[in-house]
């Protein structure tokens, strides 16, 4: 998988990574890939919830450690 940008949001809790996530897919051409490390363990919920209202695929999530990774693929 080829990751077109990365985006650190650890640290910051709703809806901080979820501003940041928009903010950076709006600069991103169609199909591009952004991957977004979190420490808020409810971005777990947030990103699936955020893909569904934007129409955004959300291809990938884990954990590794603290961080939760979203790997999300613009619309």
């Amino acid at each position: 998988m080829i990751i077109d940008k990365e985006l650190d949001t650890r640290g910051l809790n709703c809806p901080l990574p979820i501003l940041k996530a928009k903010k950076a897919l709006a600069d991103m051409k169609s199909g591009q890939l952004l991957r977004v490390v979190s420490t808020d363990q409810g971005s777990l919920r947030d990103f699936q919830a955020f893909a569904r209202q934007t129409g955004n695929d959300l291809i990938d999530q884990l954990s590794e450690g603290e961080d939760y990774i979203h790997v999300l693929k613009r619309r």
